[in-house]
C-alpha cells in the first residue's frame, strides 16, 4: 500500500502535525498533576522563562529545515530548564528528522516522565513507534493521547493512526480511522488523499471517486492526487474523466514520476 510519496505535502504536513503544541503554551500544567492551575506570566520562573524563548526560536528554526541550529537553541532550552517537558517533545522530532530513532525515543519518554498526560508527546512518540513498525506499541500511544481530557488533536492522531493502520495491513481499520479524521477535519489534503487510496485498494471505487475528486477541484491537486484520480475514473469506465485529469497531469506536472507511469500505461504502480 502506497502512503503520499510527495516530499512538500509530507514536510509541510508533519511540520503542522507533529509541532502543533509543542512549543505553545508551555508549564500550562503541573507536572503529574491531574487539577493543576494554568501557569500564568507571573508563575513563570525565570530558568523556564529563558528556557521557553530558546524553545520559541527552535520551532521557528525547526519548521525552516534547520534541524541543526534548532538543535543547538534545544540544548540551551534545556540548560535553562532540565525539567522542561516540551523541550524534549520537540528535541524528539528534531532527532526523528535526523533519523536517531535510539535519541528521538529517549526525548520522547523524557518528555513522558514530566508530563504524562501531554497527549502531543504521546501522539508524536506514537508516530516514531509507527515508523519502527512497532504498531501495538503506536496504537496504545494513539490511544493515550485521544484519551487525554485537555488534548485538542484528535483528527491529527486518528490520520496518523489511520496511516499506521494501513503500513500494518489493517486496511479496514485504517480506513476506519482516515474516515474518522475526515469527518473532524475534511480540509486535510493527506487525509483526503489516503482515504481515497485505502477505499480504491480496497475495490470501492465510488467512494474512492468522492474523495478524491474533492481533492482535485481543490487548489490542493499535486501529480500524485491526480494519478491516483486517473486511476479510480479508468477502473470506473470513465474515460472522458480520466482524459481530462491526464492533461492537467502532462501539463502541470509533465516531469513528474506519476506523468512518466501514466505515459507508460503503468496503471498497477
Amino acid at each position: 500500500m502506497k502512503l503520499v510519496r510527495n516530499a512538500l505535502w509530507l514536510s509541510a504536513c508533519w511540520a503542522a502535525v507533529l509541532l502543533a503544541g509543542c512549543a505553545g503554551n508551555p508549564g500550562a500544567s503541573a507536572v503529574g498533576s491531574t487539577h493543576a492551575e494554568v501557569m500564568t506570566e507571573s508563575d513563570e520562573p525565570d530558568s523556564r522563562k529563558r528556557a521557553r524563548i530558546r524553545l520559541e526560536l527552535a520551532a521557528n528554526y525547526f519548521q525552516q529545515g534547520q534541524t541543526n541550529v534548532a538543535l543547538d537553541e534545544l540544548k540551551q532550552a534545556l540548560v535553562a530548564d532540565p525539567t522542561y517537558p516540551d523541550a524534549y517533545n520537540l528535541r524528539g522530532l528534531v532527532y526523528m528528522r535526523l533519523n536517531d530513532n535510539v535519541l528521538a525515543e529517549d526525548s520522547f519518554r523524557r518528555a513522558m516522565a514530566l508530563n504524562p498526560r501531554e497527549g502531543d508527546v504521546l501522539h508524536n512518540y506514537g508516530w516514531l513507534l509507527c515508523q519502527q513498525t512497532r504498531y501495538s506499541e503506536s496504537a496504545a500511544m494513539f490511544a493515550r493521547a485521544m484519551a487525554s481530557p485537555t488534548y485538542g488533536g484528535h483528527a491529527k492522531t486518528l490520520m496518523t493512526q489511520g496511516l499506521c493502520q494501513v503500513r500494518a495491513g489493517q486496511l479496514v481499520e485504517g480506513e476506519r480511522s482516515l474516515l474518522s479524521s475526515y469527518e473532524l477535519d475534511a480540509g486535510n489534503p493527506v487525509t483526503g488523499y489516503n482515504l481515497a487510496n485505502v477505499l480504491f485498494q480496497r475495490g470501492d471505487l465510488t467512494r474512492a471517486q468522492f474523495y478524491i475528486r474533492r481533492l482535485n477541484n481543490s487548489d490542493l491537486a499535486n501529480a500524485e492526487t491526480l494519478w491516483l484520480g486517473i486511476k479510480v475514473e479508468r477502473s470506473l469506465g470513465n474515460r472522458e474523466a480520466m482524459m481530462q485529469l491526464a492533461g492537467q497531469l502532462k501539463k502541470r506536472f509533465g516531469q513528474s514520476r506519476e506523468a512518466a507511469a501514466y505515459d507508460k500505461g503503468a496503471f498497477n504502480e
